[in-house]
């Protein structure tokens, strides 16, 4: 088992910076490929970014290139989500998910383990 646990949301003005972090423990051989993911009401869940253990492999979803940055500290077990130039419409709950890879996808099926997930909102 993976346990997850996501800190660093909180309300943010436009234009403004956040930063996420996920620590991992448990049986962290499962977290090769980490991701971050965020729902907004009504909408489904959807990818953001996700990085490989060595963070050699990055993706991310088009909406958030060049504003979000992804890393990982092996050595501590944990990812973040750096976030800046933030608009009112990344505005959403995130998760944090782990897959045991080898592929970085963006697919919520290929991750078996999520966080409880942390609320950003981002005022006009």
């Amino acid at each position: 088992q993976v346990q997850l646990v996501e800190s660093g949301g909180g309300l943010v003005q436009a234009g403004g910076s956040l930063r996420l972090s996920c620590a991992a423990s448990g049986h962290t051989s499962s977290t090769h490929v980490m991701g971050w993911f965020r729902q907004a009401p009504g909408k489904e869940r959807e990818f953001v970014a996700g990085t490989s253990w060595t963070g050699g492999i990055i993706y991310y979803a088009n909406s958030v290139k060049g504003r979000f940055t992804i890393s990982r500290d092996n050595a501590k077990n944990t990812v973040y989500l750096q976030m800046n130039s933030l608009k009112p419409e990344d505005t959403a709950v995130y998760y944090c998910a782990a897959s045991p890879g080898p592929k970085v996808v963006g697919g919520v099926q290929e991750y078996n383990y999520w966080g409880q997930g942390t609320q950003v909102t981002v005022s006009s």
